[in-house]
This record gives C-alpha cells, structure tokens and sequence, in this order.
C-alpha cells in the first residue's frame, strides 16, 4: 500500500460561517462556495487584458453572476452553457465578446444557438468552419490550434499532441485558412491550450507555438488566447505558478505580433479551476467508521456521485474534520470512502485505483469531513449514480450563507420518466 499522507486537519467553519450552522440549515452533502476567494483569483489575473471564466469548472448561476458583476468574461462549451451564461446576463457580441463558445464539434442544438445568437466560436475542427460558413458565412472565428504537443496533470487533462481529440492540428492550418476563406470569414483570433498544470517550461513552447501560428495567419488577428490550465495546489508542498512570469512569457509574445502587424493585440486568459477551485468546499457527515482487517474507514454521506475527480484522476483533496462534540486529542491513519456501492467510491486513492491511507483526527458517526478545495469539477461533475440526489449548493458572501441550488428531491430523480403498462 502507498505510504500514508500525512494531514493534521480540524476544522470548524467555512468561510467564517461554522459548519454545524450549515448542517443544520442546508444538510448534507453540501457544496459551499466562499465568494472572497473568489474576488482574489480574479484580482490575481488583472494584468490580462481579459479574463474569460471557463465555466465547465463550476457552472452554478450565481457564479456565473458573480464573475460577470466584476468583469469577467464567459467561456461556453455547450449549448447549455450558452444559456447558463445568457441567463446570469451576459450578452454575445461585442469586442471582446462576452459570450465564446469553444469546443471541437456542434451538435445541432449549438449550431442553431450560434447561429441565432450571434455567438462567437473558437473552432476546434475544420468540419466546424464548413457547418458555420454554410450557416453564417462572413463570421469572425478565433481558431483553436493543437500544436502538436501537450501537458496535463494527468494524461486525461492532456488537451495538445495527436492523442488528444482537441483544437485543430497545426499541419491543417492552410487547409482551414482556405476554408474559411471560402465563405468569407476572417480569422481575427487564436487559441491554445495544452492541458492542466502548465509550467513555465511548457508555457514557453506554447507562447513559441502561438507566435509561429499567428505570423502564418498574419495581420487579422486581433487577439490571442493563453487557454486555461492555471493550477492550484492541491498537495502540501505544491505551489502557486509565478503568475508575474507566467504573464510576461504570454505579453511579449503578445508585443512581439503587435510591432510584426503595426496594431494592438488583444490578451486573454481563460482559467477555470484557477478561480473557483480553492473556494469550493464539500461537506459530508461521517456515517460508519469500520475496520477492515488493517484499515479503518470512514465512510461518508457524499460519494463520488458529488465528486468524482479521485475516482477518475485519484485526484488529491486535502480533507478535515469537524467533531460534533469535543476535540479529538490524535490522529489515525485512515481510508475514506462514500456510500456507494462500488468499491472506486473511495477519496483516498491514487490514479490507477490504488488506495491509500490519509491521516486524520480519530473521528465517529456524526463528525463531519470536509473535502476542501472541491469547488472545480465537484458538483458539475456530479451524477444521480446509485438514485442519489444532487447536493445543495451554497454561496457564502460577506459571511451570510445563501442558498443557490436547492438540494435535488427524489421526485426530481424521476421526472420525466414513464412506466409502460405492458
């Protein structure tokens, strides 16, 4: 078995609110999103000319709101997505626009929502140029290139390199360029991103990539994208990227096509994890504690029905303990797992599957854990596995608490469904 973690972890409220008064308001499992750290990811980012908020991470609509409210712009993925970030208010069109939508196929329904609302695409395959130039020839499109090598934290978050479905290959760029030509778009941006975890290292092949790409594509383009990818730690001992190098490596790139095209260059950002990961906290309450041979579980009331980025990952999330009563006086080597039955429903493993031990305060039925730094693909990634219903989401701001995603019932579980007398 892998060598314990070891975490020394209590702890008694999220956000300034304790987390018995959240239990008892809004139950369990419960996401909870603290809004001040979100205010300062965004402030970390304000040298970028804009900041686009890739909302795949956390999608609520309050979210959403809240980045709009202080500036920031929407990335979309989906037509669902377009219409999360047209109800909390954003409007497509304009420069920047506040609404692009960014994927590497349409479906029908995002093609007609496109289409309709007039919502600018970063085309990530050139059969996407053809179905939008028959539909809307004359368009503005921003071209997401795959420069032919990638980077990620784990090999399913690699977004670059030829076993990666994503952006259009490097090689095609003439081949799209006369297809846009074809129906009369204009190629005014470009896109790159390489995967999750980006160092400076990588960053620079890609601010290389990028440079080479928009010289070939010449004097049209009028912005460029740094993607996403920025990380957080997540570990004891990670760190932060120098996000002042990190912007200098992306701004002379941005300086050097400016003096090439004798016009400005537009820079964005587009972090996803980076603004809510760290923000986000999942709730749960300790509902068997049991021995299994040499192991002690704690097995908890959210699975990986609430999150799923250990069970496909082994994602790593620093957890604590709240005690209902008393403080516990030590620590246990532990495996924490969920409710579900599936023998993957276990927080504490490593990619592969393998199972570790995280060491944490001797805890019993009743204690709540708290999984941390939950708040980017959590509840977005949730599931309804095992008839489960989704958990509550909760925005606390200037220390109030408020409900922004009442807790799924058993009847929402099967609406929509139907019984056929046969």
């Amino acid at each position: 078995m892998p060598k314990t973690q070891s975490v020394v972890a209590l702890r008694k409220t999220v956000a300034g609110v304790p987390i018995p008064d959240l239990v008892r308001q809004f139950g369990t499992p419960l996401f909870v999103y603290d809004a001040a750290v979100m205010e300062q990811r965004i402030e970390d980012l304000k040298k970028f000319d804009t900041v686009r908020y890739a909302q795949k991470a956390c999608s609520n609509l309050a979210i959403l709101d809240f980045m709009r409210r202080r500036g920031v712009l929407v990335d979309a993925v989906s037509a669902g997505e377009i219409y999360r970030a047209l109800w909390a208010g954003y409007v497509p069109g304009g420069r920047p626009p506040g609404i692009v939508y960014t994927a590497d196929i349409f479906d029908r329904d995002a093609l007609e929502l496109v289409v309709s609302r007039g919502i600018h695409v970063n085309i990530g395959s050139p059969d996407m140029i053809d179905q939008l130039g028959e539909r809307a020839p004359g368009s503005d499109i921003t071209l997401r290139i795959n420069p032919g090598f990638g980077h990620g934290h784990s090999r399913k978050t690699n977004t670059g390199g030829e076993h990666s479905k994503h952006g259009i290959w490097y090689e095609q760029l003439n081949d799209c360029l006369r297809l846009a030509g074809r129906y009369g778009m204009t190629v005014t941006g470009l896109h790159m991103h390489i995967g999750s975890g980006t160092d400076l290292d990588h960053l620079a092949q890609v601010c290389q990539a990028m440079e080479r790409v928009a010289g070939h594509v010449g004097q049209t383009i009028q912005s460029i994208s740094a993607g996403g990818g920025l990380p957080v730690p997540y570990r004891p001992g990670e760190e932060y990227v120098d996000l002042d190098a990190y912007f200098q490596l992306w701004d002379t790139t941005r300086r050097r096509l400016e003096e090439r095209f004798g016009h400005r260059v537009h820079l964005e950002i587009e972090p996803g994890r980076y603004l809510v990961a760290e923000s986000g906290f999942l709730i749960s309450e300790i509902r068997a504690v049991k021995r299994m041979g040499t192991n002690i579980f704690y097995l908890l009331d959210a699975g990986f029905n609430n999150l799923a980025r250990p069970i496909l990952y082994g994602a790593y999330h620093p957890m604590s303990i709240c005690p209902s009563e008393g403080d516990p006086d030590r620590l246990q080597a532990v495996v924490v797992g969920g409710p579900l039955c599936e023998s993957g429903d276990i927080f504490t493993q490593e990619e592969g599957g393998y199972v570790c031990r995280r060491e944490l305060p001797v805890a019993r039925p009743g204690d709540f854990l708290v999984i941390e730094i939950a708040g980017a693909y959590g509840f977005v990634m949730g599931s309804n596995y095992n008839s489960k219903p989704l958990a509550a989401e909760v925005l606390v701001h200037n220390g109030q608490p408020h409900l922004v995603r009442a807790r799924q019932t058993y009847e929402d579980l099967v609406r929509g469904e139907r019984v056929l007398k046969i």
